[in-house]
């Protein structure tokens, strides 16, 4: 994704966070390009997918890379359902609708996976939704720093 792809992308997740919660994504007020870099490379996961019938990742800072253990290629291909284990999955997708019915859900946990099968559970997750200048649905994000290794 090219910087200015970037950037707004980051804008809409940053505008929409702030919408429905009242506060700044990553305590970080917004101020263009640099905010983007920050919160691309911060210490925390963000993650958003798209509004697809099977909603596929759209982003994933290099946080979410990292704790996914996937490239930008494989995450951006990546239907959203598959980052649960198959057993949570049900209770992944209960969760999408009631953030699309609320707008947002926090103190959500869960278990998830990465590409290599590496099991870890998320607590304190923020899910909301994304709506652009308009007011239209653009999918939904995350965002999540507390998780913890499995055996």
């Amino acid at each position: 994704m090219d910087t200015a792809a970037l950037t707004q992308h980051l804008r809409l997740l940053h505008t929409s966070f702030r919408h429905y919660l009242g506060r700044e994504l990553g305590g970080l007020a917004w101020q263009g390009e640099s905010t983007a870099l920050a919160l691309d490379q911060a210490p925390f996961v963000l993650l958003s997918h798209n509004t697809a019938a099977d909603p596929v990742f759209t982003y994933g800072n290099k946080k979410a890379l990292e704790l996914f253990e996937m490239d930008w290629e494989a995450l951006t291909h990546l239907p959203s359902r598959y980052s649960a284990e198959p057993l949570a999955r049900e209770e992944r997708e209960h969760l999408l609708q009631t953030v699309n019915r609320q707008g947002y859900i926090d103190h959500y946990a869960g278990v998830r996976i990465s590409s290599t099968g590496r099991r870890f559970m998320i607590q304190n997750a923020i899910v909301w939704n994304l709506r652009n200048t308009q007011g239209n649905y653009c999918g939904q994000a995350a965002y999540f720093d507390n998780w913890q290794y499995l055996a």
